[in-house]
């Protein structure tokens, strides 16, 4: 960019207000993706783990600052390494001057038409100045954009702060740090990518993406587009600490530069866009004329400023391990960022308490679940066919992650519990591999036969009754969400059709796969033979879903979802309540008090226990 093309400037009144924002946004031609399959509903708890990771990071970021900032003892003398403290070039009460700037180059050139905001005569240490006495300052203006800004160039905030009467560009050449004082450079504008897919209803051939949507998903299906916030705050950090240069910790020794000449530090300047919740963004393209800034300036203590700091490693994480592992959703973002400002503390650290109970419980329905599959000796009582649904309902959404853009942790997850339940498989069937017989030559036969314990009993006789009543209710149920789905919905194609409308009625009615258990229950007037620790676990998860669906902000189907499974787990309990403890009967674990008790005779053992003794024991 040549040096001729500056930012016009025009200012406006002292009681503009944030609602430039959504004029501008207004003005501002939406360039909205193609309708989208339908996403799975985010659970609320995994919002709350990636809270819980970030207070991790919190937890190491200040676990630095526990340590005193002593130098470290050096024996060799002809080290060059600094181990002296140093100080605040800037002490309590040091009047400073600001100087806010804009253009679309990163480097400052501090010309005087792209200076948008001059704040003298500002006191170091000052949090009651101001004109409402809190220690803020405020700046709303609007900017012309230029042909550049509409095409996608960078707008860059240049903030210097200096001693008062010095300026920034009498700083040493090359640097943007002096012992007079200290320039940031942010840039204001985010880079956000649009997604557009080419779908359409498939009966009739139209959709609802307009003819300049439907040009970009065939010409590249991704675009980058540069989007705008109004709001930048300008940190000044009230910090005394003693730092020792080279030991300061990451990453804050980013922001804490020293003064070659005297070994102490600068005022150290942030520039904070935290608070600016990613659904505000705008697109800035032709239509937009002009564009609001609001700017704050204001002091920040130590902690906070460690907490934003925190954040912006999280985010350093995320370009190391590669945006598809780590991306979140901006919905996540701002999800996260409301919780925090309108949840009340209280409310905020007993969920933050309960989410790690929550996370412990289902860590450890897992490992039951596996544990008992892996011990489990005899099927009796089992519903064989639920784990090959299980196994269906598994592939459905690991093709349906596939086909549209999940990042890589969805896709991992979700893979890892496909393997898991194909492992169940040889549990619950005789797997034969026929190695002389090959399909395509290639490929060798796989033979699948039932097991003795599951064959000779009459639970596969109640499992296949379960399943032809429930056939009547799924499938019409299904058939009429495939006809809505057809009729009012958009889609790639015919693939994606069957994924979405499979994942849609799944993640609908799925629940209702549990039902097949409760009717071999019934039939078999018993419950001994179901994995209760992992029950019990996944029941208590859900109890805590029900509690925070009251109080917390979530989906409504996610809230409905939760009652849903109560009703199942209800019925569990109610059927452990009236099927009592009978020793012949079958346990989990393939045996009985019967078996138990022959094993006794069998051993040589001296007494041989009780009905009684037994019904006590299965009790405990």
């Amino acid at each position: 960019m040549s040096s001729e093309e500056n930012t016009a400037i025009t200012p406006v009144s002292e009681n503009a207000n944030a609602s430039q924002a959504q004029e501008a946004g207004g003005q501002a031609s939406q360039l909205p993706p193609a309708q989208n399959p339908p996403a799975a509903q985010h659970s609320f708890w995994s919002i709350l783990k990636g809270i819980i990771l970030r207070a991790v990071i919190i937890y190491f970021i200040t676990s630095f600052f526990r340590r005193p900032q002593t130098p470290t003892q050096n024996t060799q003398s002809n080290s060059s390494m600094p181990t002296k403290t140093s100080q605040n070039l800037f002490q309590n009460g040091t009047i400073m001057d600001l100087y806010v700037y804009l253009s679309e180059e990163q480097k400052p050139s501090f010309k005087e038409n792209s200076l948008i905001w001059f704040q003298p005569n500002l006191i170091y240490g000052d949090w009651y100045g101001g004109p409402n006495g809190d220690g803020i300052y405020t700046l709303e203006i609007k900017i012309d954009t230029t042909e550049n800004m509409q095409r996608n160039s960078s707008i860059w905030l240049h903030t210097c702060v200096v001693r008062h009467g010095k300026s920034p560009a009498s700083r040493i050449k090359k640097r943007l740090a002096w012992h007079d004082g200290i320039c940031k450079s942010k840039r204001m504008n985010k880079y956000k990518k649009l997604r557009y897919q080419r779908t359409h209803n498939l009966l009739t051939g139209e959709t609802a993406a307009s003819a300049e949507d439907i040009k970009k998903a065939e010409e590249s299906p991704l675009e980058i587009v540069s989007h705008w916030h109004p709001n930048m705050t300008i940190n000044i950090i009230d910090d005394h600490t003693a730092w020792v240069q080279g030991h300061v910790p990451p990453p804050l020794d980013e922001f804490v530069e020293f003064d070659h000449a005297s070994g102490d530090y600068l005022p150290i300047l942030y520039i904070n866009d935290y608070w600016n919740l990613m659904r505000e963004y705008y697109p800035i393209n032709e239509t937009v004329k002009s564009l609001p800034i609001h700017l704050t300036f204001q002091p920040l203590s130590l902690f906070r400023w460690q907490l934003y700091t925190a954040q912006a490693m999280r985010s350093r994480w995320t370009s190391v391990f590669g945006q598809d592992l780590m991306e979140e959703s901006d919905e996540d973002q701002d999800y996260m960022k409301e919780a925090l400002l309108e949840t009340s503390p209280i409310l905020l650290g007993l969920t933050f308490v309960v989410s790690i109970v929550h996370s412990v419980f289902e860590f450890l329905a897992f490992k039951n679940d596996i544990q008992f599959w892996n011990n489990r000796k005899s099927l009796e009582g089992l519903s064989v066919r639920s784990v090959f649904f299980n196994v269906f309902q598994s592939i459905v959404v690991l093709l349906y992650v596939l086909d549209n853009d999940t990042n890589m942790v969805v896709r991992i997850s979700v893979f890892v519990g496909l393997l898991i339940e194909i492992w169940k498989i040889h549990k619950v069937m005789n797997v034969e591999i026929n190695r002389e017989e090959k399909i395509l030559g290639i490929i060798p036969k796989i033979r699948l036969t039932d097991k003795g314990s599951y064959a000779d009993s009459s639970t596969k006789q109640f499992d296949t009754m379960a399943f032809k009543y429930l056939s009547w209710v799924l499938f019409p149920l299904l058939g009429c969400y495939a006809v809505y789905s057809l009729l009012y919905l958009e889609h790639k194609g015919w693939y994606s059709w069957v994924l979405s409308m499979l994942y849609g009625f799944l993640l609908t009615f799925g629940f209702i796969m549990m039902t097949p258990q409760l009717f071999i229950n019934y039939k078999m007037k018993s419950v001994a033979h179901l994995p209760w620790r992992m029950l019990s676990y996944k029941f208590l998860n859900t109890f805590i879903d029900d509690i925070f669906a009251f109080v917390i902000k979530m989906p409504t189907m996610y809230r409905l979802g939760c009652f849903r499974d109560d009703i199942v787990f209800f019925i569990y309990l109610y059927q452990r309540w009236i099927y009592r403890v009978d020793p012949k009967r079958m346990n989990e674990f393939g045996t009985s008090g019967e078996i138990e008790t022959q094993r006794s005779v069998t051993n040589g053992a001296v007494s041989i226990p009780s009905e009684k003794a037994i019904e006590e024991k299965k009790k405990d």
